[in-house]
């Protein structure tokens, strides 16, 4: 199975995609995706949707990084973007969560868990594992993706004035990576493991708008049609 044969698709991250996964890390994370797809297990997402963040997401236009740490790991629920669901799948609990803290936080109530709508507008939504093996969480999480993802951080904190809400020990061991002009705001993981811990009350939505407005740039429209 080809994996990675969609990469030419992508414009905006066309060229940085296409340099990394020429390197030897990146052809690691190759082998065991086809190792395990080998072995009879199911990845999720499905390939074409492993970038599918970066698609969405103008690069030129990002305002926002939202960081996660894998994709759902159950069955035709994670469509590429982190924290975001297939349409019409009914919403995870940890998105249920984030939607949770938006209506406390900006009273806006959304109950459609495909949050394409965010990542047009400048929010990379993106998880530090770009698979999962289903009913496995973090499964993949050490099979090279990370090192992805820390290249991601410092392609993305080198434009400066970048805001980065950070969910989870997961995300928030990338802080060291982010410099510059750039903004973190640091947050527990939404899931219901955690949420109680440090995710309810963080009022990252307003937060981050506010910086946005700040800095003299639009802020996000955060309610889902």
């Amino acid at each position: 199975m080809c994996y990675f044969g969609c990469v030419m698709q992508y414009e905006n991250w066309q060229n940085f995609i296409e340099q990394e996964t020429k390197k030897t890390y990146f052809q690691s994370i190759k082998k065991r995706l086809i190792e395990d797809n080998s072995a009879g297990k199911i990845i999720h997402p499905e390939p074409k949707l492993f970038f599918k963040a970066f698609e969405i997401c103008n690069l030129n236009n990002l305002k926002i990084v939202i960081l996660g740490q894998d994709p759902y790991h159950t069955p035709a629920t994670a469509n590429g973007l982190a924290f975001s669901v297939q349409k019409h799948r009914k919403v995870p609990p940890s998105l249920v969560n984030i939607f949770k803290e938006l209506d406390s936080d900006l009273g806006i109530k959304n109950y459609s868990g495909d949050l394409s709508y965010w990542a047009e507008q400048g929010v990379l939504l993106l998880n530090t594992s770009l698979t999962v093996i289903e009913g496995e969480a973090g499964s993949h999480s050490k099979i090279g993706w990370e090192i992805f993802t820390d290249e991601v951080i410092k392609q993305v904190q080198s434009k400066n004035n970048i805001i980065f809400l950070l969910w989870g020990s997961h995300a928030r061991k990338k802080k060291e990576l982010i410099g510059g002009d750039n903004f973190v705001f640091e947050a527990a993981h939404p899931s219901p493991l955690s949420a109680h811990n440090g995710f309810f009350g963080c009022k990252h939505f307003s937060q981050a708008n506010e910086k946005l407005i700040e800095l003299g740039s639009r802020p996000i429209d955060w309610q889902l049609a």
